[in-house]
């Protein structure tokens, strides 16, 4: 997956007990490259802690609002590649506490941006992760980079400011900064249980009946993680050439589907469709439609999705099963 490219690059990353951030953190890892990363709350059940790889890592405690320790950790461990996947993730949350979210995705995009701006002699390249939610509505689709971010509810706003942000760091200062905007990314050490992969898979596993909070006629567009990581991967070694600078891009396996049609595929695959779905129809302030056109990754990056939905479905189930049996007992 990852070349000679990372041996002995030096990167610090926001995120990094999250699903991407610790599926990038464990390849990059395994590269050779040196790793720091910011660590806010200790989950004892993340990935990077549950597997013990955050002892390869330099762990730098403090949150996204606290300028002085992002620059810090850029300053002292010369960090020349910044990944920022930290956020606060959820919509639901958004919705129930704006500030928060608006704190943690806004203010701390902001203060990471200009600690790289401050040290850009030592900063060659960062990659923002943004999400599909920084276009708002549209009834045009797929979402194509040439789109206007137009966010409207809270998590929507904080996703396109971000990437206003970010290109304004690269128009005005010339940082350079690429944006990666993904859909739904699903797969294994994801535990946002509110999430309609892993909340089904869990529910499921549990023998109980899956919760859907919309009416589950809602589309979105799921991407497994290793193809997201690989995104972030070839975005990062792509801001090496100016060009890629200030470019934002789509991730996509382009294989949107409803909510409903994503909880009856885990189900067959987990050979439970005798429990059907709780439909709650209760989203709020959330986006009907939603998916991606991934052609300017495929064309400028040579980047493409290299798994299937039901391939990373199963690949995800797996994880889960495994997960499940290794932490029994354990409360999550």
């Amino acid at each position: 997956m990852i070349n000679n490219y990372w041996k002995s690059k030096r990167v610090f990353i926001t995120g990094a007990t999250g699903i991407v951030g610790s599926w990038l953190t464990e390849v990059l890892v395994e590269s050779g490259a040196y790793m720091v990363a910011l660590v806010h709350d200790w989950d004892p059940q993340s990935e990077l802690i549950r597997t013990g790889i955050i002892n390869q890592l330099h762990v730098v405690n403090g949150a996204l609002e606290d300028y002085a320790t992002l620059e810090r950790a850029i300053n002292e461990h010369e960090v020349d590649t910044v990944f920022h996947l930290g956020a606060q993730p959820i919509v639901t949350v958004a919705n129930r506490s704006p500030l928060l979210t608006f704190e943690s995705n806004i203010h701390g995009s902001y203060n990471l941006l200009e600690a790289c701006r401050i040290h850009k002699k030592l900063v060659k390249r960062v990659v923002v992760a943004s999400s599909d939610k920084a276009y708002g509505e549209s009834d045009m689709l797929p979402y194509t980079e040439d789109m206007p971010p137009l966010g409207r509810h809270p998590y929507d706003v904080s996703k396109s400011c971000t990437d206003l942000l970010a290109q304004a760091y690269w128009h005005t200062y010339q940082l350079p900064v690429g944006i990666a905007r993904c859909g739904n990314i699903y797969g294994g050490a994801d535990l946002n249980w509110s999430r309609i992969v892993p909340g089904t898979i869990r529910s499921i596993i549990e023998n109980k009946a899956p919760i859907i909070r919309s009416d589950g006629t809602f589309v979105r567009d799921y991407i497994y993680v290793k193809d997201a990581v690989q995104g972030y991967v070839d975005l990062a070694q792509a801001l090496d050439h100016p060009e890629i600078c200030g470019e934002a891009f789509n991730f996509s396996s382009e294989s949107h589907v409803s909510v409903i049609e994503i909880v009856n595929t885990i189900r067959r695959l987990m050979d439970r469709e005798d429990l059907k779905p709780v439909i709650l129809n209760e989203a709020q302030a959330e986006i009907k439609d939603q998916y991606l056109s991934s052609a300017k990754a495929q064309k400028l990056l040579g980047w493409k999705a290299r798994y299937t939905l039901e391939e990373g479905l199963r690949k995800t189930i797996k994880w889960y099963k495994e997960f499940f049996s290794e932490i029994r007992g354990v409360r999550i």
